[in-house]
This record gives structure tokens, sequence and C-alpha cells, in this order.
């Protein structure tokens, strides 16, 4: 049977008339009680709504009770009045397929170019479990990223799951399309959550370009739609993720941002009568943000690795707000872009001395790691130097370590805004006689490997 044929088929066969219908008893600010369906609907149910206008509107179940349920609607719920009737849909769910690929859908797997789209032959969960983590392997070997910063000092290995945290217009959209573009990966999956319209097709064409959008499946959801949606994009992207991953591949997956997939789902648990009081949001944001990165990383037996970048915009540059702590605890690694920085024109705006890749030391040989604590020795050096240096209140010679730092600071932050497109050998290389030329200093032995961090 042709694929076609065998996908049409089996959603023939998927098909159920005996759907169980309720009635609209109420409808709230936040919510709507339908009656009729707590019998047969679970939470996370979809739902469909039949105005008496004719409008349809789609909806989750986000409440149970022993005589009604609550539904959130995916749009505005005007039109909508009691009594009208409500169609129990059943669990939500995608079908994935490797024709997706170079194509932008929305969370229900949707193509948003208006050109046909088949479904896979295998339906997936939105909130799939993770591997079982007894069998699943350790983090792989470092990738190629094509930036010398992460290519040296920040490595990015297969199956790694890393934080991108940044606060607007720093550089963070650029950072993601030149991951889509340069990272070593069969398969790219993007979320983009809450973005405006217009930046889901700037990012598409410009950002990632004809080059990345080839091998990439972008799953988008714009700031105007429900949070039901913008909070579903990041499950269906995930759950793509996995389609890939099961069948070998290397996937890069990259989320922008775990912030606005926070704040959808406050609107729905506070729709749904959860007190939000961690800071605004409700308790359960932490295990919800735990649950999407456990997802990712590496396989077990059989699968390949989802290597995830995950966004996360930080007000302030602040690092313990909630959501920043929270998905900083449950991903390895972090990677700071800092506004002073991006503002004075180096880009990516990585602020190295706050960022911390947990691959290290394993991700690097010995000399490797040596390199790599000699720059961050003479960058830290310089930085707590730097109001004395820039007032001129620092006499050369005070201290070796610092004139040493002096010395090689202009070059060394270039150094990490430059492209590495021979590999991380060259680049090492690259660091390795630029760190030459500071001299010996004073802040200890160069081979020291930095120990890994907690």
């Amino acid at each position: 049977m042709e694929p076609e044929l065998g996908n049409l088929h089996k959603r023939v066969s998927e098909f159920d008339a005996r759907r169980q219908r309720g009635r609209v008893s109420e409808i709230g600010r936040g919510a709507i009680t339908v009656r009729g369906l707590s019998q047969v609907a679970c939470l996370g149910d979809r739902v469909r709504l039949t105005c008496r206008d004719g409008r349809d509107l789609g909806g989750e179940v986000i409440r149970v009770a022993r005589e009604e349920v609550s539904i959130l609607a995916d749009g505005p719920g005007e039109g909508a009045a009691i009594g009208d009737p409500v169609l129990h849909l059943g669990a939500a769910d995608i079908s994935p397929d490797d024709g997706w690929m170079g194509r932008v859908v929305d969370p229900f797997g949707t193509p948003l170019d208006g050109r046909p789209l088949a479904r896979g032959a295998q339906t997936r969960q939105l909130r799939g479990a993770p591997p079982a983590a007894a069998q699943r392997r350790l983090l792989g070997a470092r990738l190629r990223t094509g930036m010398a910063v992460f290519d040296t000092l920040l490595p990015l290995v297969r199956g790694q799951r890393l934080g991108l945290f940044a606060g607007s217009g720093v550089g963070k959209s650029t950072l993601l399309g030149r991951f889509a573009r340069g990272v070593e990966a069969d398969a790219v999956v993007i979320a983009l959550i809450g973005e405006r319209g217009r930046e889901v097709q700037e990012f598409v064409t410009r950002v990632l370009g004809e080059e990345g959008m080839a091998r990439s499946v972008v799953v988008a959801a714009t700031s105007d739609q429900s949070p039901l949606l913008r909070r579903r994009a990041a499950w269906a992207a995930m759950a793509v993720a996995e389609h890939f991953r099961d069948q070998g591949r290397h996937v890069l997956m990259l989320v922008d941002s775990i912030t606005r997939f926070a704040e959808a789902h406050r609107e729905i648990a506070v729709a749904a009568g959860e007190e939000a009081n961690l800071r605004g949001f409700p308790p359960s944001t932490a295990p919800l943000i735990m649950a999407l990165a456990e997802r990712a990383g590496t396989g077990g037996a059989g699968q390949g690795d989802i290597t995830a970048v995950l966004s996360v915009l930080v007000a302030g540059s602040d690092m313990e707000e909630p959501l920043a702590d929270i998905t900083r605890g449950a991903l390895d690694g972090h990677v700071v872009l800092d506004r002073a920085i991006a503002e004075r024109g180096r880009f990516p705006a990585v602020d190295l001395l706050r960022s911390v890749s947990r691959s290290l030391p394993d991700a690097a040989s010995a000399q490797e790691n040596g390199l790599i604590a000699r720059a961050r020795e003479l960058l830290g050096a310089y930085e707590r130097a730097e109001l004395m240096i820039q007032a001129g209140l620092y006499a050369e010679g005070s201290d070796p370590l610092v004139d040493a730092a002096m010395k090689i600071w202009p070059a060394l932050d270039g150094f990490l805004a430059e492209d590495a497109p021979d590999g991380t050998d060259a680049a090492f290389s690259r660091l390795e006689a630029l760190l030459g030329t500071a001299g010996p200093g004073a802040g200890g032995d160069r081979r020291a490997v930095p120990t890994r961090a907690a």
C-alpha cells in the first residue's frame, strides 16, 4: 500500500462516530462550564464547541468535577451561549511525518503556508514520557557550531540541554538561527512560542534562510493566539523531535522561549483555579518545565539524541528570578547574553564568566581544558580590575595577572565573536596562539583542568 493511502486508511480507521456531547451550563471570565462530559473527559482532552452563530471553537478540558467539566477555548469566547453543544474529541495528539521537513506548522500540525501536508502514520501524545533514566546514554561527542566561543570555551555536545538566558534585543534569535544553520544534526525542530506574526516569517526567511530551513521543522504559535496553543507549541515541537529521534537520528531542538511557554501555562492554571504564588507563577510551573526538558537529551537503545537549546527571557539580567532558576537547574549548562556587551557591538554577546557548559571537563582534552581555564582566568582578572583600569587608578606592575589581562583583553574579547569555519581544532589553535601573547602572568598553572560545574 502506498504511504499516502496507508495514512488515509489509518485516519479513517480512527474515526469514531460515537462521541459524547455535552452542553454549556455556565460561561465565566476565563473558563466555560459544560455538563454531560464528566464521565468521559480527562484533563487535557480536546473538545469542540459550536456557537449559535455557527462558529466552531476548539478547547481543552482544564478541570473535571463530578457533574461538570471546565474548558478553556482556543480563541475568544464571544458568541458562546448557555446550551451550546460541546463535542468531546478525546486526547490531544499529533502525527509528525518526515515530509514536514522544510515546513512551518501550527501546534496541531496544520501547515501555515497553505500547501497540503500529510499526517504521519504514528500518532504521538503531546506529553510523552522521556527515555528510561537507567537506559539513557551519556553525553556524546562535541559538536561543531561554526562559532569560536562554542567550539572552544563553551562546548556543545550531542545530547546536551543548554539554556540561553537573555533580555530582549540582545541577539537571542540571531544566535538560535546560527545554531540552526551551523550545528551538526540530521534534523532541526524549532518551537516559536508567542512570537509576533511578522517575526515568524522573518525568522524563517532571514535568520534561518534556505540552508537552515531545508533541514528544519518550525512549529509556531503567535502572541495573539490563546495560551492553550502557545503552551501546546512546545509539546508539539518536542513530539516532532521525538519522531526523528526514534528513527535513530540526531535532532537539534530550539525553543524560543521557555518564558512564554511558562506564561501561557500560568494563564491556563489560573483559569483552572490554581493559585499563583511563585512570584506570579503557579507551583505547577516547575514540574512543567522540568518535564519538557527531560524529554530532550540523550536517547536509549536504538534511539538517536535530542540536543536542545532552550531560551529564557530574563528581565533585567536577573538570573535568580523563578523561571531562570528553575530552567537553569533542569539543564546541562547555561549561556548568558549580556546587554552591555551587545550595546558595544560584540555578537554573540556571551558573558563567558557567567556562562557554564556542564559538558566540561569531559568534552575537552587536558590541554584544551588548560586553555579554557587560562582564558577564564584572564577575563576574570580584567573584569575585577576594570573599574580601576578605566578610572586610571591601576598602576602597571601592581599585579602581573592584571597586566597580562590588560594586554590580551581586546584580542580575547574579539575571539569570542569570531567564526570558526575550520572546526574545533583550528579554533583551539587560534586560542592557544592568542593566549601565548599574554605571557605567563601570575594566575597559576595553565595546565590546570577546571572542575565540573555543579
